[in-house]
């Protein structure tokens, strides 16, 4: 199998499966039990929240453990916009390229009574500083901007955006799951005052993550219950993914430089190869504004999921720009909001590369796409009309 999706999750650095089994064969005690057994375990949590603190230049009591980027994103964006609005500020501003975990929790904001706002985009996927300036209003609480887009892999100038929100008084909040373990992080130096972070994308376990809180800064707990977590967020901490996702933290950061240049020389190569086949389109901002690894491409003509389908059956592993519900094409939102049509926001095909990706497997995925795309232009199939079980032909022979 060639895996070519590390946008999604990236496969357990070397180290990190054996600090989990090690974890969870020696670690038994609950780490809010005082006996000798929650000892250990309460240590090896804060000696993890350490390791995790220094991946992001935080101090250890600024990072809040969570189960993943989805709850993280929920317990910022809810927890700061519920602050915010006890000070009179109800309006939130995000954007149409945010992650499903970011627009999902506005959503719910604006079902309880905030007003959102959501920032235009180039057709590059940029967003602009002048344009979050003229959205913001004297009753702004929250501005909810990611760090690195999930899709396009574009970088944001965050700092900037964080000024800006601040100078009108409203908080900042990044999802920067993506960017974690690919570009440098120093979010105090940013200047946000929440971000959050997802273990499974920088070689850790799924299942664990982590919100960074400005020191200081109020945050409301989303669930009810225990006190753990200085009260943000109840509930007993998952001790062997939190050792694993202290010990990745360490592995992605002292590889990150070698890594990040390895990998951006695979995907020049890659793209020279993509651009190549006929009508083939490379989507977001150049190459050097994205994230080392990251490439959204469109052919047109080709949906997406069955370019992906006609991949997977040749044992190439990659994502798409659209999402598949119940068997048929949705376009995505990240390339609506780009501003092209369906029928085009529904070629996007991802490739993301990571940490093990090799030659070999680039060379594996452009042996056998210009093929699968041909075949899929020449079965003619619509967006609208495609589904996953009519698309066993799509694979070579």
């Amino acid at each position: 199998m060639v895996y070519l999706d590390h946008n999604a999750t990236s496969p357990l650095r070397p180290g990190v499966g054996e600090a989990l089994a090690r974890a969870s064969a020696e670690l038994l005690g609950n780490p809010s039990s005082v006996h000798a057994a929650g000892r250990l375990a309460r240590d090896a949590v804060e000696r993890a929240r350490v390791r995790v603190a220094a991946f992001v230049g935080a101090l250890r009591e600024e990072i809040v453990f969570t189960s993943g980027g989805t709850e993280g994103d929920n317990l910022a964006i809810r927890g700061l916009a519920q602050a915010a609005a006890a000070r009179g500020r109800r309006h939130v501003i995000t954007s149409g390229l945010e992650h499903p975990a970011v627009t999902g929790a506005v959503a719910a904001l604006a079902e309880t009574g905030f007003t959102v706002t959501r920032l235009p985009v180039s057709s590059d996927g940029a967003l602009s500083v002048a344009a979050l300036e003229a959205a913001l209003r004297d009753d702004t609480g929250l501005v909810s901007l990611a760090l690195a887009n999930h899709e396009l892999g574009n970088v944001y100038p965050v700092a900037a955006l964080a000024a800006a929100a601040h100078a009108r008084g409203a908080l900042f909040h990044t999802d920067a799951v993506q960017a974690a373990g690919k570009v440098a992080l120093d979010l105090p130096g940013l200047g946000v005052d929440a971000a959050t972070l997802s273990a499974h994308k920088i070689g850790g376990p799924k299942a664990v993550g982590a919100v960074f809180v400005r020191r200081g800064l109020e945050l409301p707990p989303l669930l009810a219950g225990g006190h753990q977590e200085h009260e943000r967020r109840p509930g007993t901490e998952n001790v062997a993914g939190i050792v694993g996702f202290g010990v990745a933290c360490e592995l992605a950061d002292a590889a990150r430089e070698v890594e990040a240049a390895h990998v951006r020389a695979l995907r020049r190569r890659l793209e020279s190869a993509l651009l190549a086949i006929p009508d083939a389109r490379i989507f977001g901002a150049a190459a050097d504004a994205r994230l080392p690894g990251t490439t959204l491409v469109g052919f047109a003509g080709a949906p997406g999921q069955l370019v992906a389908i006609g991949l997977d059956l040749e044992g190439i592993c990659v994502s798409t720009g659209a999402a598949c519900t119940s068997g048929s094409l949705e376009p995505s939102p990240v390339l609506l909001a780009l501003g092209v049509g369906p029928d085009v926001a529904a070629e996007g095909v991802r490739v993301s590369l990571g940490w093990n990706t090799t030659e070999p497997d680039v060379d594996a995925l452009l042996a056998v796409l210009p093929g699968i795309v041909a075949r899929v232009r020449a079965a003619g199939i619509e967006p609208a009309g495609a589904s996953i079980t009519g698309a066993a032909s799509l694979g070579g022979a």
